[in-house]
């Protein structure tokens, strides 16, 4: 493979990549000239590999996130969730990031209010690798359990990617996903909201009253939360959607 970005852009739209001039551009700059280096890199790319694995990076929100392989990507559509944490978030708060993975959100937190603590969690030790070399306070654990005890009643923002795909629906994700990624990334169990549950359940020990929780969720899902998030005293609902319509996450306030 040569250092052409036409050849490159050639080969990789034809291999079926839906922006093939943006991974073109990043591969050619991982490369850095060297046309072995490019030639390997591709070659681990057309067989679906992450090109966040490749290159070791990705740009989330604007700020360079580190990323392993092994390590759940993020992606664009989490963007509009992370802008509304900030927004909730006081210069000086407390927020908690759930199923961090390489800790995107909890670095565009800490990025956006330098004065705030941002905390992180995660079960993964790929994903506790990553985040702590991406500068995140990440604990070792599910969800809010490895959280020290006097987090408690003070937390301002919850957010969290946390697995939101229904068990049935995981075979029509991207045919190349499970190829590297583990499905725990994603099955959130028969409806998907198996694990959204238990952190809207758990959130509310952990944050304040006027506190807000944010959780990517998609499709009905917000519909199938109705029920549940006025029981656990959550009130002020709101439907995170897309440019297009889509349901991309939920948000509310804790009233206590």
């Amino acid at each position: 493979m040569t250092n052409d970005p036409g050849a490159l852009v050639d080969v990789l739209s034809r291999a079926g990549f839906v922006a093939p001039e943006e991974e073109a551009a990043e591969l050619l700059g991982f490369a850095m000239g060297d046309p072995a280096r490019l030639a390997a890199a591709l070659e681990r790319r057309l067989t679906g590999e992450p090109l966040a694995w490749i290159t070791g990076h990705v740009t989330f929100c604007g700020v360079d996130i580190l990323i392993d392989p092994q390590v759940y990507v993020p992606r664009w559509q989490t963007e509009a969730l992370t802008l509304r944490a900030i927004e909730r978030l006081p210069a000086g708060g407390l927020a908690v990031d759930l199923c961090t993975g390489s800790g995107a959100i909890a670095k565009v937190l800490r990025e956006s209010r330098r004065r705030a603590r941002i905390c992180a969690t995660d079960i993964d030790a790929c994903a506790l690798a990553c985040a702590r070399r991406n500068g995140v306070d990440v604990y070792a654990g599910d969800l809010f359990a490895p959280l020290p005890e006097t987090l408690r009643g003070n937390v301002d923002v919850v957010v969290g990617v946390v697995p939101y795909v229904p068990t049935a629906e995981l075979p029509f994700l991207q045919r190349d996903t499970f190829t590297f990624e583990p499905a725990l990334f994603y099955d959130g169990g028969a409806d998907g909201l198996n694990v959204v549950r238990r952190a809207l359940e758990e959130g509310t020990r952990f944050l304040r009253r006027g506190g807000a929780m944010l959780l990517e969720v998609g499709g009905d899902q917000a519909e199938a939360l109705t029920d549940p998030l006025a029981r656990l005293g959550y009130t002020d609902v709101r439907v995170l959607v897309d440019e297009e319509g889509d349901t991309r996450g939920v948000e509310t306030t804790f009233a206590g």
